[in-house]
């Protein structure tokens, strides 16, 4: 991770190579969660190491958990059927992946447990999940401002086996109810229907829950997207051992990259066999004119020379499935060849920042013209002799430096301010990107 208050880019003309994604955020969470609460232990290979994945480590070591680390990216998690630890103060930083499914967790185990975190954490709404668990009968308060962490947990009084979750917000707050169901019904004794409130976006992430908590050994009934049933008999078992696949989000500047600058840029940890919806980003930079190469775990992108005078095909797309790296199809559109609308991203409010708010202030800096709504964004191409050299502020935000590193394929000089906030999932992401220019 980087102190530096700034990172001068270097101009970027040509772009070529071969990476190795880091592990999964989306599944290394889940994963150590779930080995948390599962029967037996569980070796987990491949682990991201990030501030996310630390907080969610350092949280459950502090609830008792046995972790046995092999290697920095290699860790043994002793499961427990409930965490010898009933009273405590966690600090969630602001890892949304860790403090949403903990506190379902949390909410069924029967002790008592405040979870707080960055203020920008204490402005991310958290009330639909709240909502869903007193529904189920968990007993959930707010520390502060009502519908926002911090939250005090108290052990659940009687729990119903129906409970109504709201979707169109978030999809960690129904990856956070599906995940603690098990212990759920294991209190109850009987089945547990979950029930969706209006339309679910990011459909593709409770896809990746599902997956994993068959590996876990818990398959649950899908009805449409509209409802989930998990069976009475439904419990935790260790799968014994548990890869984590490379971060698809964070797979997509590389590819983006590859489109950029020629290539070809080869991306291994994911491909056709990967259980992450934003492996879907590769039809994106096909479809704007790169040539894309499938396997099973890697994806290889040739494209345009963009240094050269050559332009993208532009979009106007439905990103709701795959919102993160719709971010990195917004620094593509300052390439195409025309107006490019990227639609259904609402949630990008709710995210480590305002994202959407965020990339039309960024982006006007560099001299797009940009226009936005309330879940869409529309940013018009930055012609020849039109681009303004730039510091870009990344508000805390991980995406919002790793994103705006590809303005480097234009002509302006181009300043990224606290580099160092990519730690949140990728460290080592400058220099893996500096390795790839030619």
């Amino acid at each position: 991770m980087s102190a530096a208050a700034y990172l001068d880019l270097p101009r970027v003309k040509q772009a070529r190579g071969e990476i190795i994604l880091p592990g999964s955020k989306s599944i290394s969470n889940r994963v150590l969660l779930l080995s948390a609460i599962a029967l037996g232990s569980t070796r987990i290979d491949g682990l991201l190491q990030s501030d996310d994945t630390t907080v969610m480590l350092n949280a459950l070591q502090q609830l008792g958990v046995q972790v046995t680390r092999h290697s920095a990216e290699s860790v043994t998690v002793q499961g427990v059927s409930r965490f010898s630890v009933t009273q405590a103060n966690l600090f969630m930083g602001n890892a949304g992946t860790a403090i949403r499914p903990l506190t379902a967790v949390l909410a069924l185990m029967g002790g008592h447990y405040v979870l707080s975190g960055v203020p920008r954490m204490h402005e991310r709404p958290i009330g639909d999940l709240v909502d869903g668990l007193r529904d189920l009968g968990a007993h959930v308060a707010y520390v502060g401002q009502d519908g926002y962490p911090p939250l005090e947990i108290q052990p659940p009084g009687a729990l119903s086996d129906r409970v109504r979750v709201q979707g169109s917000v978030s999809s960690q707050f129904l990856t956070a109810v599906l995940m603690a169901a098990p212990l759920a019904v294991a209190r109850s004794g009987r089945a547990l229907t979950i029930e969706v409130v209006g339309d679910l976006i990011s459909k593709p992430y409770i896809d990746i829950t599902l997956n994993l908590m068959a590996r876990f050994g818990v398959k649950v009934e899908r009805q449409g997207w509209e409802r989930f049933i998990v069976p009475a008999q439904a419990a935790y078992c260790s799968p014994g051992q548990i890869f984590v696949e490379g971060d698809a989000s964070s797979a997509s500047y590389f590819l983006a990259m590859g489109a950029l600058g020629g290539g070809p840029i080869r991306v291994r940890g994911v491909g056709q066999d990967s259980i992450q919806g934003d492996v879907a980003f590769a039809n994106t930079v096909q479809a704007m004119g790169a040539s894309v190469q499938r396997e099973a775990t890697s994806i290889e992108v040739s494209g345009c020379q963009v240094s050269a005078g050559q332009r993208l095909k532009a979009f106007d797309a439905d990103f709701n499935l795959i919102p993160d790296a719709a971010m990195t199809a917004a620094m593509l559109a300052l390439f195409a060849d025309g107006p490019c609308t990227l639609r259904n991203i609402g949630s990008w409010r709710v995210k480590e920042t305002d994202r959407i708010a965020a990339m039309q202030t960024e982006l006007q800096k560099l001299g797009a013209r940009v226009q936005s709504g309330p879940d869409w964004l529309r940013v018009e191409p930055i012609e020849a002799g039109q681009w303004r050299d730039a510091s870009i502020d990344t508000y805390d935000d991980h995406r919002m430096a790793m994103c705006f590193s590809l303005a480097a394929f234009g002509p302006a000089a181009i300043r990224i301010m606290d580099p160092g906030c990519v730690s949140k999932t990728f460290p080592t992401y400058f220099d893996v990107f500096s390795g790839l220019l030619n």
